[in-house]
């Protein structure tokens, strides 16, 4: 089959959907705020429009990447944050597939980055890859074989609840504190900014007054940036990919700390490792929802 597919992205900020050749190139792009707080039916509403605009004459299951915790089995998911109210539990797959007419298959956002990256971006001809997103909050995907590892919950590489050095006194979006998502993300940046000078601003802002020589959002931003430095390492030594992808918002703030300390931090049978910005950007999401599409069916729910 040679016809393109589309892919979906459905976070809590925006949902995007696309065209994409079956060689990883989006042809056409469709985006819309995402309505999280009218509720999971105006969510998967604004996505089947969205994909009914690009579907045409393609043929096929349309594949979705979205926040939260997607159970492998059902295309459901299985937890959510705040970020979209009311997703836990939502069937996102029979929902879709009502909508739209034909097969969905859904996967977790970060495991679609993971597919997009090693299709068509930085992990291309890479079979054994660890991608991490860093954002608001962070996340991860590990690709073995060419696969997503989904685990026996479809939350595998979930690096941000890692215990992290530096991060006790602030709070995780899973509620506990200590962990890696608390110090090396947007959010992170944010409340150890907060704590240390009583001003509360983003984590953009945070990583902007970096750049600008800000002396306490430096030290924040190096700190972060340090720990998922150092926490990659270890992981490297546990998983052994080939590359380690870094993706996201927050990801070009956190670099250049996080490459000197994994440098400094990685064994020397691993060293070999690169841990490299990945290259979709934006589209991550929807190109490797539309890899999903067309040959993952081992990955999410195939519904018709």
């Amino acid at each position: 089959m040679t016809a393109p597919v589309v892919g979906i992205d459905i976070g809590g900020t925006k949902t995007a959907a696309a065209l994409v050749d079956r060689v990883g190139r989006v042809l056409e792009r469709r985006e819309v705020p995402t309505p999280a707080r009218s509720g999971p039916g105006a969510v998967l509403d604004a996505a089947a429009r969205l994909a009914t605009d690009l579907l045409g004459a393609t043929t096929g299951p349309v594949g979705v990447g979205t926040a939260g915790t997607v159970d492998p089995a059902t295309g459901g998911i299985r937890y959510a944050t705040d970020s979209l109210p009311g997703w836990t539990g939502t069937p996102v797959a029979d929902a879709l597939a009502a909508r739209l007419g034909r097969g969905v298959r859904v996967t977790n956002d970060v495991n679609a980055a993971a597919l997009g990256e090693c299709w068509a971006g930085a992990g291309r001809d890479r079979a054994h890859v660890l991608l991490v997103a860093v954002g608001t909050g962070l996340g991860g995907a590990v690709v073995r074989n060419g696969r997503v590892e989904a685990g026996a919950r479809g939350a595998a590489g979930e690096v941000g609840h890692l215990p992290a050095p530096g991060a006790e006194r602030l709070r995780c979006g899973c509620g506990r504190y200590g962990h890696l998502e608390a110090i090396a993300s947007g959010s992170g940046l944010a409340a150890a900014y907060s704590i240390e000078t009583g001003i509360r601003v983003t984590g953009r802002t945070v990583a902007d007054r970096a750049a600008a020589e800000d002396g306490v959002a430096r030290r924040v931003v190096e700190r972060a940036g340090s720990a998922l430095g150092a926490a990659l390492a270890g992981l490297v030594a546990l998983l052994d990919p080939e590359a380690v992808l870094v993706t996201g918002g927050a990801a070009g703030a956190l670099l250049p700390a996080a490459s000197v300390t994994y440098s400094a931090e990685v064994p020397a049978g691993w060293a070999d490792v690169p841990l490299l910005p990945a290259t979709l950007g934006a589209d991550a999401v929807v190109v490797g929802a539309a890899r999903l599409a067309i040959d993952r069916p081992d990955i999410g729910r195939t519904n018709r």
